[in-house]
């Protein structure tokens, strides 16, 4: 099968589409046939070029010293092919998506997977109604923005202010809160505030613009999409407007947990049609360089895809 391998820690250029050995699933698991992964910030920090310091080494001692030992990828739409003896939960045709955790391997044609969740993965249904790229956004923003709105407790009513509101996490942030019942403000630059008005937010502020700041309220949540290594005076001013007891979260406070049962939340959400996962550009397997490139740069919308064929037997 193909898949992207790693060849050393540094910049995309070290990623290369390689043929490896096809997995096979083991009696507990599934093999998957990916039609869809992502390029996530997990998977730039994974990489190596960006990772900060007081990360690398533990990432490096867990994943391999001089490179990752295994293939690259955390997230992945896709059939079930074939499954072990004691699967219960999928057969095979089943359409699926899901996160691989530390187990990774989303980079490939197949993965191998438990059925039940684990610091190496989850795995659900896909919703029916939206594409395998569009399920990837689905698994991986949505499972960060479920459970940070979940620890937040939004009610209905509440006040929640989304910092990043135009990333991965960030779009689907502000349509879970919306459908939660809150009154949702977004945080994003000048460009993308049309976009984020779009997908439901009440109100937009540039963060770009230090005359933002009087458009601020009194806030019971504000989640911080972007994460705690990215400052800006706004920023800084959002925290303060919160209420008495108004509380702050941010996409990196504390590990992503991997539940099948978030991801069967969002697919029910998604095909009541209540929210859709963005979608900002979709590369294919051989453009994986490009993808990472594209996804450093720190300007996209919704999530980058990467769309994984496969050969015709006709």
């Amino acid at each position: 099968m193909k898949a992207v391998v790693c060849t050393q820690y540094g910049p995309p250029e070290v990623l290369q589409l390689k043929e490896v050995i096809k997995p096979s699933p083991r009696h507990d698991e599934v093999c998957i046939k990916i039609h869809a992964s992502a390029v996530t910030a997990s998977d730039i920090y994974i990489r190596g070029s960006q990772l900060p310091l007081r990360f690398r080494l533990p990432m490096r001692l867990a994943l391999g010293i001089t490179k990752p030992r295994k293939i690259l990828g955390m997230v992945l739409a896709g059939e079930i092919e074939a499954v072990g003896k004691d699967i219960s939960r999928f057969k095979p045709g089943d359409q699926v998506y899901g996160v691989t955790g530390f187990g990774l391997g989303a980079y490939a044609q197949y993965k191998c997977m438990k059925e039940t969740d684990s610091m190496h993965g989850c795995l659900a249904q896909k919703p029916a109604t939206i594409s395998y790229e569009e399920a990837t956004t689905a698994a991986y923003g949505g499972l960060l923005a479920l459970q940070r709105l979940e620890e937040g407790n939004v009610q209905p009513g509440q006040r929640v202010l989304i910092y990043g509101a135009s990333g991965t996490s960030g779009t689907m942030a502000v349509q879970l809160a919306r459908y939660f019942g809150a009154e949702v403000t977004g945080v994003c630059s000048t460009r993308n505030m049309d976009f984020v008005r779009s997908l439901g937010a009440h109100q937009v502020i540039d963060y770009t613009k230090d005359e933002s700041a009087h458009l601020l309220t009194s806030y019971d949540l504000m989640l911080d999409t972007a994460g705690k290594a990215k400052t800006s005076k706004l920023k800084a001013l959002c925290r303060a407007s919160l209420g008495s007891i108004g509380k702050y979260i941010s996409i990196d406070d504390g590990k992503l947990e991997l539940k099948a049962a978030r991801l069967e939340t969002i697919r029910e959400v998604i095909d009541a049609g209540a929210i859709r996962p963005v979608v900002d550009r979709t590369f294919s397997l051989d453009q994986i360089v490009e993808a990472h490139q594209y996804v450093e740069q720190g300007r996209k919308r919704g999530g980058v895809a990467i769309t994984i064929e496969h050969e015709s037997l006709g």
